[in-house]
């Protein structure tokens, strides 16, 4: 398939169902097709630059196979064949490095967009897991204050239980005591229990 700048930029990817972005296996293909087609052109430029250079020296030109490169119609040979060649293959290498220089700006600004878009990506996804941190450690600190405090309100309770238990059982002592007394029996104290 011969790729022009105009496929690059008019080129539509399907989008994929559940997730956001293209089909990264149609976006790959067509990479992968970018990057053929300008293998070619880069092969095609190298070729007519050695051409060119023989032409210029007066030398024959090699006899390697001719690339098909589609020429604009301004740079179709004339009646002169040595310089309707050499304006067609300056015509043709103009043509190839004019397109070569479009396919690398292109892929340099989708690289710089591509990079741009993962950077604030990257940005928003620190960003959300450093509120979800903030906020966390906020609930745990809340958790951890009710927490505190109930456990100061358990060891108040315990402390007044203690206190009222030993009052009562010191009153109740002090009662069976006086019982005792009053009823003439050995008092509890001396018996030893």
């Amino acid at each position: 398939m011969a790729l022009t700048p105009d496929d690059v930029v008019t080129k539509q990817f399907q989008h994929v169902r559940f997730k956001d972005g293209f089909d990264p296996d149609e976006v790959d293909d067509f990479l992968d097709e970018i990057v053929v087609e300008w293998r070619k052109t880069i092969e095609e430029n190298e070729q007519l630059k050695a051409k060119l250079a023989q032409y210029e020296a007066g030398g024959a030109p090699a006899a390697a196979p001719a690339p098909v490169v589609e020429a604009p119609a301004a740079a179709a040979p004339t009646a002169e064949p040595v310089a309707g060649g050499a304006a067609a293959s300056a015509g043709i290498i103009e043509l190839a490095q004019r397109l070569h220089d479009e396919h690398v700006a292109e892929g340099r600004a989708q690289r710089d967009q591509l990079i741009s878009d993962a950077q604030a990506q990257a940005t928003a996804i620190v960003s959300e897991a450093e509120a979800r941190g903030r906020d966390e450690i906020a609930k745990l600190e809340r958790e951890r204050a009710v927490l505190e405090n109930r456990i100061t309100e358990l060891r108040n309770f315990e402390r007044d239980y203690r206190s009222q238990l030993r009052s009562y059982i010191e009153g109740k002592l002090r009662d069976l005591e006086t019982t005792a007394t009053s009823s003439g029996s050995t008092p509890v104290s001396a018996i030893g229990l």
